[in-house]
């Protein structure tokens, strides 16, 4: 007996209560509860005595389903039989007791009598949605989901609809993992049930098991596809498909192929761009937007496009591995983009990725100042907007070697914006400016401030930085390595990896007794998943988590796991590996609840 079968069963016999402690009845109160204790331990010969008298009282039939299972259990046919046939002649029309009875033949190994009576049953179903439920119902109570799935359909033909029981059937489905008969359900339904798709893709990734699936799944959806050329919401499901494979070109091809089709304006494929970017397809999300702007100007995703698509060749440039050469056309292109459309409100977002090229990988950080103080003295920006202008403007101050600049635009920004995000972003810069500085003590006081943010994510960063200068100031010489490893944190501020790790790897031979193992783990792997160097970066946090299981990175080293094996490695039982370590291990995490529901979609809960 199955789990949800005995939490029917309870439920039932909870529900019968005020039945059963009637007045004179020789039953103790607790043997309701104990005779289901019994059951559940699967201490069948005590539970049916006690199921017996229980169900021998007068309309407690709410105990059949537990008593006849027990009898089941303890292989007493005879008796169960006995049972069933006295309540058939008590309600004769009911459907409950005689697919009790076939359950029983096939426990006797008479699949033929067994089947013989579902299938009467299943016959004799009357043109009546409520009537036809009940009845799937009872095949599911007593796992019969085979008889339970024909009802449904023999249902669809009696009342003429093939949108008929569509959840249940899936759940069935899904249940029983019956890949082929799932997929065929969610295509059947998303003609009409579109909405149905962010589940689809959902449920199908938590039972798909390697390629064959979404391949057969592909064939599929192209015979839809066949069948309903127009149909938009196939062309989404193989896209979904073809990405689930890492096919991003083959479904960039079918989209192109339906806006042409169509003779559409560009909207299904421009919104499906984002799915590229997201999974790092960068090459094919510009390919897409190239497509997109040989409609025209006119065309509504013109502009957008263009836009969207500097912002992906900006995405590409910097990940990774990238030349300079490659770097300078980009911003000639966001200089182009300033050119033709002037600077202003609509064009900021081109200033600051201009900036943000010039002063961190175009070695023109002077340039990048300038941008940005122009651009706080535009007309029309919002507050919001110039609070983070200011910030970025501070960061470039450091690179321009003025650090006393930066630390006045990060206090004036975050007196400004007192108690808001932006105000506690400028505080914790300026703790970290201090911290580059080795003015640990000021640096630490802001972070204790910060503690008490109400951005959850500020207030970690705030803490961990916080615990991570009291535990390396206690001698002179954990000063002195924490001094280097800020050293090493500003080379990465400035964008200078490679020399970065030189800095990290020397401290261990300066102070070889410091115990900045860990922090210098975390930021060689952040370091290299920048560089998409993922398999290196996920052998380091592992270390973190097998070295340090106490440590104050440990947790956020597990969530990054489960980040990078999701949506890098392609490994989706490692992923829920590393996300249900933090959730049970570090429940007060910042990282858990994210995890939490990372890990149930990546397991199909809640769809």
């Amino acid at each position: 007996m199955n789990r949800l079968l005995f939490i029917i069963f309870l439920f039932l016999s909870l529900g019968v209560n005020a039945q059963i402690f009637r007045p004179n009845q020789q039953i103790a109160p607790d043997e309701s509860s104990l005779a289901i204790q019994y059951y559940n331990d699967g201490d069948y010969e005590k539970a049916v005595v006690l199921l017996e008298k229980l169900y021998a009282i007068p309309n407690n039939e709410a105990y059949f389903d537990i008593y006849f299972n027990t009898l089941v259990k303890l292989k007493r046919y005879d008796v169960a039989e006995k049972v069933v046939k006295r309540e058939i002649k008590k309600n004769p029309q009911g459907d409950v007791y005689p697919i009790a009875l076939g359950k029983l033949y096939q426990e006797k190994g008479d699949v033929q009598a067994a089947n013989k009576i579902f299938t009467d049953v299943i016959n004799k179903l009357p043109k009546d949605e409520f009537k036809i439920r009940n009845l799937a119902n009872s095949f599911y109570r007593f796992e019969n989901y085979e008889f339970a799935v024909q009802t449904f359909k023999q249902g669809r033909k009696l009342l003429g609809n093939d949108q008929l029981f569509v959840f249940e059937l899936l759940n069935i489905y899904r249940f029983k993992k019956d890949k082929a008969m799932l997929m065929q359900e969610y295509l059947d339904a998303m003609g009409t049930m579109p909405q149905l798709l962010p589940q689809a893709e959902a449920v199908l990734a938590s039972i798909f098991e390697d390629k064959n699936d979404y391949q057969t799944f592909q064939t599929a959806i192209l015979k839809k596809i066949q069948k309903e050329p127009d149909a938009e919401i196939y062309i989404q499901l193989l896209t979904w498909n073809y990405i689930q494979q890492q096919e991003f070109d083959m479904a960039l091809r079918q989209l192109i192929a339906y806006d042409k089709r169509t003779k559409a304006d560009g909207g299904t494929l421009f919104n499906a761009i984002y799915t590229f970017v997201d999974n790092g397809a960068y090459e094919t999300a510009i390919k897409a937007y190239d497509y997109l702007l040989t409609k025209g100007k006119d065309n509504q995703y013109y502009l957008p496009s263009k836009i969207e698509m500097l912002n992906t060749k900006y995405n590409l440039r910097t990940n990774g591995k990238y030349t300079v050469a490659d770097l300078d056309l980009l911003a000639k292109d966001y200089q182009s983009l300033l050119d033709e459309n002037g600077k202003n409100r609509n064009t900021l977002f081109a200033i600051k990725k201009l900036a943000n090229l010039q002063a961190y990988y175009l070695n023109q950080p002077s340039s990048a100042e300038k941008e940005l103080e122009e651009a706080i003295k535009m007309p029309g920006i919002n507050d919001q907007e110039l609070g983070q202008l200011k910030l970025d403007l501070g960061d470039i101050y450091i690179l321009t070697n003025q650090p006393w600049e930066a630390f006045l635009v990060y206090e004036q920004v975050s007196k400004q914006f007192e108690g808001q995000p932006v105000g506690n972003e400028a505080r914790f810069r300026s703790a970290k400016l201090s911290f580059y500085q080795g003015n640990f003590e000021y640096s630490n006081g802001q972070c204790l401030v910060l503690k008490a943010a109400t951005s959850q994510l500020i207030a970690n960063d705030a803490l961990n930085l916080s615990l991570l200068i009291n535990d390396n100031i206690q001698t002179p010489a954990d000063s002195n390595a924490l001094k280097m490893y800020a050293d090493a944190e500003m080379l990465l501020f400035r964008n200078l990896p490679e020399r970065a790790l030189k800095k990290m790897d020397s401290i261990a031979i300066a102070f070889p007794q410091n115990s900045l193992t860990d922090a210098i783990m975390m930021s060689k792997a952040r370091i290299f998943i920048k560089a998409n160097d993922f398999q290196k970066a996920a052998d380091i946090l592992k270390k973190v988590t097998e070295d340090f299981k106490d440590g104050i990175w440990t947790d956020d080293a597990l969530f990054t796991l489960g980040d990078l094996y999701e949506k890098k490695l392609n490994d989706i039982t490692q992923a829920k590996i590393y996300f249900q370590k933090l959730i049970t291990d570090y429940p007060g995490s910042m990282f858990s609840a994210e995890a939490r529901k990372r890990f149930r979609n990546l397991r199909g809960d809640g769809v």
